[in-house]
């Protein structure tokens, strides 16, 4: 006996699904993993850049994964978001003293940003900035703060850092999905904590 509706290839939702016409299949239990894992392409291949704040002491404090062709200043409020130091009562501690960044964060965006959560901020002034603001003359405004003293202060971040690369897994990516090299960014993380 012949179907009454002729011949079905493919079923009727996946169909309309293809079309538009329905919205996507709610994702399954573990797809939670975003899209690009973390992966991005340069140069060199497939790459992974890690954002991260350190403490004074070169202890790191917030980690951040994104594809290795996003900028810096791209990802300085997820960065920022997730700083969160415990204290003995009260509230955890989100918002830092003060912060010390590259030359890769001299965007006025960003030090809106960090003006708008109410944190001082040492960040030298590009070359092509300067010159800018100097074409204009007086309406070109002033320079912003920089103190010498506190930006030596960043090559704790830049230790941090190294500390991480001295485990290989963080130094050379071997893992395939984002969650699991986040998750041993965090064990190596754990560890300079508790050697410090």
């Amino acid at each position: 006996m012949a179907a009454p509706f002729g011949r079905i290839s493919t079923p009727p939702g996946r169909a309309a699904r293809q079309r538009g016409l329905m919205h996507p299949r709610p994702p399954k239990k573990g797809d939670a993993a975003p899209a690009d894992e973390a992966l991005g392409r340069s140069r060199g291949g497939f790459t992974t850049k890690l954002h991260l704040a350190a403490d004074g002491r070169g202890r790191p404090l917030t980690v951040h994964l994104t594809a290795g062709q996003r900028h810096e200043s791209t990802q300085l409020e997820p960065v920022l978001d997730g700083i969160r130091v415990p204290r003995r009562r009260g509230r955890p501690r989100k918002r830092p003293d003060q912060v010390a960044l590259d030359k890769g964060y001299s965007y006025p965006k960003c030090r809106r940003v960090l003006r708008c959560r109410g944190i001082r901020h040492v960040i030298p002034e590009r070359k092509d900035q300067r010159e800018h603001r100097q074409a204009k003359g007086y309406r070109g405004g002033r320079p912003p703060r920089f103190d010498r003293a506190v930006y030596r202060l960043r090559n704790w971040a830049e230790r941090c850092v190294n500390r991480l690369k001295q485990f290989r897994r963080v130094a050379t990516r071997y893992e395939k999905r984002g969650a699991n090299y986040l998750a041993f960014v965090h064990f190596a993380s754990i560890i300079i904590w508790l050697r410090a």
